[in-house]
């Protein structure tokens, strides 16, 4: 029996512990935090942070030590293997063994992946799989209706989202909030041993062939992408210059307001089936402080970019001439120039308090729904078609105002 007073409770509250000494809880841990029914630990387990959270069901370490560090994890989740921190993780999400989760990362309900996927501000929406030996930061993916009906991200997958001038400005958005929320749309195929560029946009249905490295936009979805063989090209490259910016641009307003979007699915949506269980209100705080941080992380990343314009104008005025460098310089002075105006459209909260006869229309309808299913999942898959269609429309409103309004600001960028 082990002698540290917190494992002994765990014990008595019912979990089972299979080798005790081999187990750490930190000092900070609160034990009424952790669960005692069907919680197991298996040897190597490690949990630190205040704010960790540990709901009935979860197993810890399964195939390897696992170190857990402010992260909230709800009923039956599954870590088989490596390193989380400051992450939530919904009811039956699963990872293999060698994960590294870092920080930002949101596992909705049977999300999974194989062994050793590497995650950071990311964001799986239902039954999303992934394979093995994946390196997925910084993108939303959704998709799919079940577990056996699922977006698939293949095995040895790259999200490639650092660029030759070191900025980060590039999420990816496989699928999109205001479709993907209701649980009815076609899943996405990534084939393995392939990658996406960022930014980029990835509509529901759309299958990329293995192999591909993928670097443009598909944002209407199905469609088969692939390519034959690859051709070698050499270009001059300047550290610091910025092409047209106007995609970059456009894909991350687009991500940040799907943020936006969920965030607003959440407040008023997700948040009373939380409420129904034990230790709910903990790990809805959970997902909604994941939330605020992947709001604030895209905001930080789009904000250096603007930060980047000023010498970016300056070498297009010494290596372009003509009306190409009119152009590149009006775009990106413009975007510089217009970032605090830009900044304020993601953070004034109106997408909060505008009034919308949609969302009156579907929550009405989720309320009827949910007293006959009080489970997320089972009550969003049982909504009518009119109830779908009031909630997309809410979402995509949300989406679409705040698009608009920042692009008022940009006009280079209309009509990208």
């Amino acid at each position: 029996m082990s002698t540290d007073p917190k494992i002994r409770r765990l014990l008595e509250k019912g979990a089972s512990i299979p080798n005790p000494a081999t187990v750490e809880i930190g000092p900070e841990v609160a034990v009424e935090r952790i669960a005692g029914e069907g919680v197991v630990l298996y040897s190597g387990t490690r949990i630190h942070g205040a704010k960790t959270l540990i709901m009935p069901g979860v197993k810890l370490g399964g195939e390897s030590p696992v170190t857990i560090l402010d992260c909230q994890l709800g009923p039956r989740v599954e870590l088989k293997g490596g390193f989380f921190t400051r992450s939530v993780c919904l009811e039956k999400a699963s990872l293999g063994s060698a994960a590294q989760v870092r920080e930002g990362c949101l596992l909705e309900e049977e999300a999974n992946g194989a062994h050793a996927v590497g995650l950071k501000q990311t964001i799986l929406f239902p039954f999303v799989t992934l394979g093995s030996l994946i390196n997925f930061c910084d993108c939303l993916l959704a998709g799919g209706t079940s577990r056996k009906n699922h977006t698939e991200v293949g095995s040895s997958y790259i999200h490639f989202n650092y660029t030759p001038n070191q900025d980060k400005a590039t999420p990816s958005l496989i699928g999109d909030v205001p479709r993907g929320v209701m649980l009815n749309q076609p899943p996405i195929f990534l084939g393995g041993q392939g990658g996406i560029v960022g930014p980029t946009r990835i509509g529901y249905g759309t299958v990329i062939s293995a192999g591909t490295i993928y670097r443009g936009d598909c944002p209407e979805g199905g469609k088969l992408l692939g390519q034959t063989g690859n051709m070698a090209y050499e270009a001059n490259f300047h550290m610091g210059f910025y092409g047209d910016i106007r995609r970059r641009i456009y894909n991350n307003i687009i991500y940040l307001a799907n943020l936006l979007a969920l965030r607003q699915w959440y407040i008023l949506v997700r948040r009373p089936f939380f409420a129904g269980q034990e230790g709910g209100g903990e790990l809805y705080a959970g997902a909604r402080d994941v939330l605020e941080l992947a709001i604030g992380e895209r905001l930080n990343r789009f904000r250096g970019l603007a930060e980047k314009m000023a010498p970016s104008i300056a070498i297009s005025e010494r290596i372009l001439s003509g009306a190409r460098r009119e152009a590149l310089v009006r775009q990106k002075r413009e975007f510089m120039e217009k970032w605090p105006v830009i900044e304020a459209c993601f953070t004034d909260g109106d997408d909060a308090t505008r009034e919308d006869q949609n969302r009156s229309a579907f929550l009405a309808a989720l309320e009827t729904r949910a007293r006959e299913h009080p489970n997320y999942l089972q009550t969003i898959q049982n909504l009518d078609e009119g109830a779908v269609r009031a909630g997309t429309d809410w979402l995509r409103g949300i989406v679409d105002t705040v698009v608009n309004r920042v692009l008022d600001c940009l006009p280079t960028c209309r009509g990208q």
